[in-house]
């Protein structure tokens, strides 16, 4: 039996690559402060003592260079991960990636893998302003060619980071600074669990039920999971059951598993730490809706997310914008409470 031990989302991220870099002499990182420094938020702590400067290799502040970099090195033969310090700094490298990175598998007839990993960070709630902030993933999720890997804890990060190596197509996975457990940050401590000391990978496209009920369904993804449970357990002493479906990725995406759940439960609140507006929330609503033939629901389907505003530098703003533990069980309360009103 494989030993398990507890571990923070950050070191299991890095023992992910660690222990792949091992297995595969083709495997290499990139990125800004990943060598000494660690990353920023660890995700590469310790590998550079393990496996030099050739295969940790720190980089200019030039996104556009070590993205197109990484390409091309999967191009011919390598296996690369190349952090993105904040999933906000896309906007200097988009080229790169949604017209380099996601489609040369395509425009290639299928010739080329592109077995690139690229990891960043997201999410807010510790006072990093608007350029430091946001999630985005539905805006990568909207372009064929990227798979998108959220894990919410520290289990998932290792066992879907190992199947994004692996992966011969391009995968951007996306690690929520508050659920890193880091020192110097505040987190939540649900995402720091047991994880085999052994390599495991875990399949993309298919959501956990991270806790049953039979009340209502709540869909979400990321460090929304770990606000999810926290609200489930205060409904839960108002005699409220919730259900929590931690969807772990976007693309590929675990539709029926969802279906099950609001089938069951005849209830759906979708909450999501991205914009409202065009993004996973109203995608999950929309599959829904698309199989209702399968699904009875007895309230209306309600979204929880942030409003489209650039997320504040100020704490009482941020913390008004992006959904709190609280709000989720307001919203929960008030989904328990509505009903379908009957057709005309």
């Amino acid at each position: 039996m494989t030993a398990e031990r507890t571990l923070t989302m950050a070191q299991a991220v890095a023992e992910a690559i660690g222990q792949e870099m091992e297995r595969d002499q083709k495997v290499f990182v990139m990125g800004e402060d990943i060598g000494r420094y660690g990353g920023i938020f660890s995700a590469t702590g310790g590998l550079l003592d393990r496996f030099g400067p050739e295969r940790i290799m720190d980089t200019p502040i030039s996104e556009t260079a070590f993205i197109g970099a990484a390409t091309g090195a999967a191009a011919e033969g390598m296996r690369p991960i190349a952090e993105l310090m904040f999933v906000d700094f896309f906007g200097v490298c988009m080229d790169q990636i949604y017209n380099h990175l996601a489609k040369n598998i395509y425009m290639s007839g299928g010739s080329l893998k592109l077995p690139v990993v690229l990891m960043t960070a997201i999410g807010g709630g510790y006072g990093d302003a608007a350029q430091h902030s946001q999630c985005l993933y539905s805006v990568f999720a909207h372009v064929p060619g990227l798979k998108v890997v959220v894990p919410s804890n520290a289990y998932d990060a290792k066992g879907l980071m190992t199947q994004a190596i692996r992966d011969d197509s391009p995968v951007m996975v996306f690690l929520h600074k508050g659920l890193m457990g880091l020192p110097w940050m505040q987190y939540y401590e649900g995402a720091t669990n047991a994880v085999p000391a052994g390599a495991y990978t875990l399949p993309f496209g298919q959501a956990a039920v991270v806790r049953e009920g039979k009340d209502l369904t709540i869909v979400t993804i990321s460090q929304m999971v770990q606000k999810a449970l926290l609200a489930a357990q205060t409904l839960h002493t108002q005699g409220v059951d919730v259900e929590v479906i931690d969807l772990r990725t976007l693309v590929p995406l675990d539709v029926d598993t969802v279906v099950r759940s609001v089938a069951k439960t005849g209830r759906l609140l979708v909450a999501d730490e991205d914009y409202l507006n065009f993004g996973l929330s109203g995608e999950i609503a929309a599959l829904i809706a698309e199989r209702l033939d399968e699904v009875v629901l007895k309230a209306p389907i309600r979204r929880l997310g942030v409003p489209g505003v650039p997320i504040p530098y100020s704490r009482p703003l941020e913390q008004a914008v992006i959904p709190s533990v609280e709000g989720l069980v307001e919203a929960c309360r008030s989904l328990v409470g509505a009903r379908v009103k009957a057709s005309a």
